[in-house]
């Protein structure tokens, strides 16, 4: 999804059209302070008019997830793509993010991802994400429709794309239309209504210091602060804190819903259009809107300060189940373990800590885990390690049934691909609350006859 904030606060913005100006961006990414350290982070250093890289970006592309909402739930109207013409670094330590319009009037920008999916703050620490970005540079009238973005979403909402606001949503800096304002906004609960206001959130917006938004640079902060209690989420421009949510504010199932699963992905998109560029100014974009202005962002980095040591991904939980069956829902339970199968295989993998995948799994295969012991504390998700090479336009869900194959999912992810049979992706879902000692079954269904995905381990949490 994305934020559609219709809050409004003290906006005093003249519609004139900005003349350009030229900012030279740092070549990386600040040394975290003390007692600080980098968990991941981007600098966007490679040759111009290049993509950045794959192994810490995904490319969104279209008009939204498959089978998910349309336009990207927002009613957003531009054609996200993977051109360089739309997505590329400039060569001089920057990302940008060209919008551009056709001569039919077509309008294309794009939107890119983390490949990681589990930002999250150490037991007790404080996790911090920023950015410093220049918006795109351009206002008034030919401003309208702009909407560029940082932020970052729920993990379970990867495969599952119906389950927004409730798995949470950090908009660390919108902007809408070219008005010197950054807006913060914290999505979660229900839609519409519920303790986040939905669909406009828990907002807060606030002019550039200096520098308008547009005209420069500035470094767009959240943090997620566990170190102290009640809980705290906080925003920044500059280093200035101007929006803050205390645990205290919201029901414990509503912070408990997008604080407990495996994390976040951070997301950087320009798009044309939509519900909240809309709601300020009418239908937008129009024809005075002007393309080629770039959102330029000079790097993103993902820092914590206390606490343990955040997982990367690629780190499964340390155990596995005996081949005989029986094991602990919340330790690895390795994919060609199985005490029962149909129409699957096994390779060797080249995923982290080696073994062997599952291979080829296609519409109607499944495999059986007898006597998985989910404990008393129930679960709520699931969360399995897939790579996928099909080809365009297949794709399928991998499914979590208990007991008998015939009995209905708890919980599913859909899966296209990846990037190649051995392009390994952990990706989590919500699960119906689980308790007690079950046979667990893995199926895949889909619907094309081709294979769609290969599984190398699974595991559950709370």
């Amino acid at each position: 999804m994305r934020s559609r904030p219709l809050f409004i606060a003290s906006l005093a913005a003249p519609l004139l059209i900005a003349a350009s100006l030229t900012v030279v961006a740092q070549a990386s990414a600040p040394t975290p302070p003390a007692g600080w350290s980098t968990v991941w982070v981007d600098d966007f250093n490679g040759p111009a008019n290049t993509l950045p890289s794959g192994a810490n970006w995904i490319i969104d592309t279209g008009h939204a997830y498959p089978g998910g909402p349309g336009n990207w739930g927002t009613g957003e109207i531009q054609n996200y793509t993977s051109s360089t013409n739309n997505l590329g670094l400039d060569g001089a330590g920057n990302l940008r993010i060209t919008p551009r319009r056709d001569g039919a009037g077509n309008w294309t920008s794009a939107r890119i991802e983390t490949q990681r999916s589990n930002f999250k703050p150490p037991s007790n620490g404080v996790l911090a994400i920023e950015s410093r970005i220049q918006m795109p540079n351009v206002t008034g009238n030919a401003a309208l429709g702009y909407w560029p973005a940082f932020w970052a979403l729920g993990s379970p909402y990867r495969g599952n794309y119906w389950n927004w606001p409730g798995i949470g949503e950090f908009d660390i800096m919108e902007n809408v239309n070219g008005i010197n304002s950054v807006w913060a906004v914290l999505h979660c609960g229900v839609n519409p209504g519920g303790p986040c206001n939905e669909t406009s959130g828990i907002a807060s917006n606030r002019a550039c210091p200096g520098s308008s938004c547009q005209s420069a640079f500035h470094t767009y902060r959240f943090e997620w602060d566990t170190s102290i209690s009640p809980n705290q989420f906080r925003w920044y421009v500059d280093g200035q804190q101007f929006h803050t949510i205390s645990q205290s504010q919201l029901p414990a199932d509503t912070w408990a819903n997008m604080t407990s699963h495996a994390g976040y992905f951070i997301l950087l998109n320009v798009a044309i259009g939509g519900a909240f560029p809309d709601a300020l100014n009418g239908p937008t974009p129009r024809a005075e809107t002007v393309p080629d202005r770039p959102m330029i962002v000079d790097y993103v980095a993902v820092t914590q300060r206390g606490g343990g040591t955040t997982p990367p991904p690629t780190s499964p939980p340390p155990t596995s189940p005996p081949p005989g069956g029986g094991g602990n829902a919340y330790s690895t339970l390795q994919a060609e373990s199985y005490q029962e199968q149909g129409g699957t295989g096994v390779e060797a993998t080249s995923d982290s800590g080696g073994g062997q995948n599952l291979m080829g799994l296609g519409n109607g295969d499944w495999a059986r885990y007898s006597a998985i012991d989910f404990g008393s504390s129930a679960a709520h998700q699931f969360v399995g390690r897939v790579a996928s090479g099909a080809s365009g336009g297949v794709s399928g869900l991998v499914e979590v049934r208990l007991d008998s194959r015939s009995n209905a999912p708890i919980g599913s992810f859909a899966v296209a691909n990846t990037g190649g049979w051995q392009s390994w992706r952990s990706v989590p879902a919500n699960i119906s609350a689980v308790t007690g000692v079950h046979d667990v079954y893995l199926t895949f269904t889909s619907g094309q006859p081709a294979d769609f995905v290969n599984v190398n381990w699974f595991t559950f949490g709370h």
